[in-house]
């Protein structure tokens, strides 16, 4: 991991924290921009790259839990929760929503890094995953009409004379158009075609059948 790979996002109202934070992160050769309240750090503009979010609970302008409330279902950075007032009921409601860990200062070192750590790996995975599903819906949107309309019955397991019957053409012309939606959607197998159709949810409007095609 290098400095230009990752970011690291303070948002603590005690400045001491902050400094205290940067030096630690500072000397894993680890890179963190820090915030005193969730709104300078919801405004302020970020770097694309993997990152990590330490949220103290207890801010000026909104509880770390109610912002992580707000910000659920957009592409945010995982949270590693910090606070001197931990209570069962808040670190429930922390990890429940997906936080990665919710120390109670004071807390190790050794246990903020691997937090930090964990939640950076997360979202590299996170990210790894929305790319490879970006380029999926590129592919999609290469088919034609018509491929549109063979992709979902090839996934479902028609024998491509069902799937031929179904759209009102010949079985030769089914073939050609499968084997052009596996070339453009870059499947290696029916097997991969099928994990593809799952991935962008393509509707399935036939029952999965056995059969050779």
């Amino acid at each position: 991991m290098t400095v230009d790979d990752h970011i690291v996002f303070i948002v603590d109202d005690d400045g001491r924290i902050r400094e205290a934070l940067r030096e630690l992160l500072d000397s894993h050769g680890m890179r963190a921009i820090a915030f005193e309240s969730a709104g300078d750090y919801v405004r302020a503009d970020k770097p694309d790259v993997p990152a990590c979010l330490i949220l103290d609970i207890e801010l000026p302008d909104i509880n770390g839990l109610d912002l992580q409330t707000q910000i659920a279902g957009r592409d945010h950075p995982p949270i590693v929760f910090i606070t001197g007032h931990g209570d069962i009921p808040s670190s429930v409601r922390a990890i429940k929503h997906g936080a990665v860990d919710f120390l109670t200062k004071p807390f190790s070192d050794a246990d903020l890094m691997a937090a930090i750590h964990a939640a950076i790996a997360e979202d590299r995975e996170k990210r790894s995953e929305r790319a490879e599903l970006d380029m999926l819906r590129r592919h999609y949107l290469d088919l034609t009409p018509r491929e549109r309309e063979v992709l979902p019955l090839v996934v479902s397991g028609l024998l491509n004379k069902q799937a031929a019957a179904e759209l009102g053409i010949s079985e030769v012309t089914l073939q050609i158009h499968r084997r052009n939606v596996m070339q453009k959607m870059a499947a290696a197998s029916l097997a991969d075609l099928v994990r593809i159709a799952e991935r962008l949810e393509i509707p399935i409007t036939h029952s999965r059948r056995v059969g050779g095609n």
